[in-house]
C-alpha cells in the first residue's frame, strides 16, 4: 500500500504513524521524553531530545512501513505551537526550547495589554497576547538578557527546529505555525512590524513563512537512515491544532472538533483569517484558504488528575491494589456520576493551571464555590468536569456571538473514553456530541494535509466522510438548561475573585526574578 508518515511533535512525545489512501493507520510509534520545569512557572524541554526524537519516530515508522511491505509516498509534519527556542545560523540551538505552558512572560503580557495594545495585535496576528505567545516571550527576553535577543542569529519553534534536521531547506516556517507566534499579520501575511518593535526581535531573525503545502526534501542522510527514496517529498504541514480538525473529519461548515486531554480546546473551521470583535478566539491557518478558529483551555483531565491525587486518599475498591493513576480516575469519574447534574449547588472553577480562552487571563486561579458538609468527594469530581465542560461552552458562546454556527461536534482525547465526560460536555454545549475513532488525529491529520499537498485529496472536507464516529451523545434538554443558566455564574466569579486572589499571591508569593537570565543561553 502506498503510505504516507505523519510526524507530530508534541510537548512530551512525538509520535509517527502511516497512513493509507483512505486514512487507516498502518503504523504508529511514539518516542517519549521529560518536559522541564528548572523554577516557578517555567515549562522548557531539550530542543536536541526533541529533535533527535523526530529523527527516530521517523526512522521507527518507516522501518515498519518496510516490515508489512509499504511503500513512502511522502512525509508530513506536525507541531505544537507557542515555544521559543534561539538558534545559530544553521538551525542549532543555543538554549533551552520554551514551551507554550511557560508563564514566565506574565509581566510582559500584562504590561501589553495595559498599554490598550493586546486587541489590536490579537486581531492582525490571530494570537491573544498571553505568556503562551512568542511574542511575549521575546519581549521576556528584551527585558532581562537584551543581548542574547539581538545576538541571537534566529529565533524559531519547534517546527524550525525539526526542520533544520530533516530537511534541504532548513530556515523556512509554515503559515499555519507563523499564525500562532503573535507577530505574524495573517491578513497581510506578512512578518508584523509593530509585534516586532514591541518584543525587539528583527525579521531576517525570522523564518521566511511558506504555505502548509509546500512541498521540501528530506537530507540525504535523513532518508538514508529511514531507507526511504532521498526523493520523498517531505511537506512542511502545519501546527497541531488546525491538523486535529483534520484529522477528526471536523472541517466541514458547522462542524467543530474537542480536544480533551490534559489540557483541552474547540476549534472549528472558516474560510478566511477571522478576528472576532471580543478579542476571546485565536486564528490559526489549516491551509491558505481555511482557517481554524477556536480557544483552547488550559485545564481538563489535569483537573480530574489533581482530585484523584488530592482527594482519593484512602480510595480503595474491591481488587483495586497496585492500581494505576489512570485506573484510580476513571473509577472517580463513575462514583462522580452518581451525583445529580449541578453537583448539589456546587460551583468550580478550575484554573489549576491559569487559563486560557476564552478570557486570556493568566492570572486566574481555581476556587470551588457553594461548599456545604453535604458535599463529598464525588461532587468535587463531578463539580470539575462540569467546570471544564462550562468552560469550553463559554467558547462555543463566542462562535454565537460571531455569527459561526456549531451543529456537530467530533472529539478526540483520553477523556472522552469517560461516559460522564462525553454527556457533561453534550449538556454543557447543548450539541450532539460523537467520538472520532481515531487515536492519533493531529498525526493523522498531518498525512491527509500530505494528500492534499500531492493532489490525491483536493477537498479537505472530504476528510470527513474518511474518518469512522461513534454514535453521537444527544444532549439531555433538563441538564443542557440548568447548565445554560449556571454559565453566566462563572464568568461573574472568576472575576469577582480576582481581587482576592492578587491579594493571596502578595501574602505568598513565587516570584521569577525579572533579573534572571535566560538558561544555559550561549549566543555564537
Amino acid at each position: 500500500m502506498d503510505v504516507v508518515i505523519g510526524i507530530d511533535t508534541g510537548t512530551t512525545a512525538t509520535k509517527g504513524v502511516a497512513a493509507g489512501p483512505d486514512g487507516q493507520l498502518r503504523a504508529l510509534v511514539s518516542v517519549h521524553y521529560p518536559l522541564s520545569v528548572p523554577g516557578p512557572g517555567r515549562a522548557e524541554l531539550d530542543p536536541r531530545e526533541l529533535r533527535d526524537a523526530a529523527v527516530k519516530a521517523l526512522v521507527d515508522v518507516a522501518a515498519a512501513c518496510r516490515e508489512q511491505g509499504d511503500r513512502v509516498i511522502a512525509v508530513s509534519l506536525s507541531a505544537f505551537l507557542h515555544a521559543l527556542v534561539p538558534m545559530d545560523g544553521s538551525g542549532e540551538p543555543l538554549g533551552p526550547l520554551v514551551t507554550w505552558a511557560d508563564g514566565r512572560a506574565g509581566k510582559q503580557c500584562e504590561e501589553i495589554v495595559d498599554a490598550g495594545l493586546g486587541k489590536a495585535l490579537q486581531g492582525r496576528t490571530g494570537t491573544p497576547v498571553h505568556p503562551m505567545s512568542p511574542l511575549t516571550k521575546l519581549a521576556w527576553w528584551r527585558d532581562n538578557d537584551p543581548e542574547t535577543l539581538r545576538g541571537t542569529p534566529r529565533w524559531g519553534g519547534v517546527k524550525e527546529l525539526v526542520l533544520a534536521v530533516l530537511a534541504d531547506e532548513p530556515y523556512l516556517l509554515d503559515l499555519s505555525v507563523a499564525s500562532g507566534t503573535g507577530l505574524y499579520d495573517i491578513h497581510e501575511r506578512r512578518w508584523d512590524p509593530e509585534a516586532m518593535e514591541i518584543c525587539g526581535v528583527r525579521s531576517e531573525q525570522l523564518a521566511e513563512v511558506v504555505g502548509t503545502t509546500r512541498q521540501l526534501r528530506l537530507r540525504a542522510d535523513v532518508a538514508r537512515a529511514a531507507g526511504l527514496d532521498p526523493g520523498t517529498p517531505l511537506i512542511i504541514g502545519a501546527a497541531d491544532g488546525p491538523l486535529a480538525n483534520l484529522g477528526v473529519g471536523a472541517t466541514p461548515a458547522g462542524v467543530a472538533a474537542i480536544s480533551l486531554g490534559t489540557s483541552g480546546a474547540l476549534r472549528t473551521v472558516v474560510d478566511r483569517p477571522t478576528a472576532d470583535k471580543a478579542g476571546r478566539l485565536f486564528c490559526y491557518a489549516l491551509t491558505e484558504d481555511r482557517w481554524v478558529i477556536g480557544g483552547a483551555v488550559n485545564n481538563a483531565g489535569s483537573v480530574v488528575r489533581w482530585a484523584g491525587e488530592s482527594f482519593a486518599g484512602g480510595f480503595e475498591r474491591p481488587g483495586a491494589e497496585g492500581e494505576d493513576a489512570d485506573e484510580r480516575d476513571a473509577a472517580l469519574l463513575i462514583e462522580a456520576q452518581g451525583v445529580v447534574p449541578g453537583s448539589d449547588g456546587l460551583l468550580c472553577l478550575p484554573y489549576l493551571l491559569g487559563e486560557r480562552a476564552p478570557w486570556w487571563r493568566p492570572g486566574l486561579r481555581g476556587a470551588y464555590l457553594g461548599l456545604r458538609r453535604e458535599h463529598g468527594r464525588a461532587h468535587l469530581v463531578r463539580s470539575a468536569v462540569e467546570g471544564v465542560c462550562q468552560q469550553l461552552a463559554l467558547v462555543r458562546d463566542s462562535f454565537t456571538a460571531e455569527g459561526i454556527p456549531v451543529t456537530e461536534v467530533r472529539a478526540t482525547g483520553g477523556a472522552v473514553a469517560s461516559e460522564l465526560w462525553v454527556g457533561v460536555l453534550a449538556a454543557a454545549l447543548d450539541l450532539p456530541v460523537a467520538v472520532a475513532d481515531t487515536p492519533e488525529g493531529t498525526a493523522l491529520g498531518a498525512c491527509l494535509l500530505a494528500r492534499h499537498a500531492l493532489g490525491e485529496l483536493p477537498d479537505l472536507d472530504h476528510a470527513a466522510a474518511l474518518i469512522p464516529i461513534g454514535e453521537p451523545t444527544v444532549p439531555d434538554p433538563e441538564n443542557a438548561e440548568l447548565y445554560a443558566r449556571l454559565r453566566p455564574l462563572i464568568e461573574t466569579s472568576a472575576l469577582a475573585v480576582q481581587d482576592v486572589v492578587k491579594e493571596l499571591d502578595r501574602l505568598a508569593p513565587q516570584p521569577i526574578p525579572d533579573t534572571e537570565k535566560a538558561a544555559h543561553i550561549t549566543p555564537r
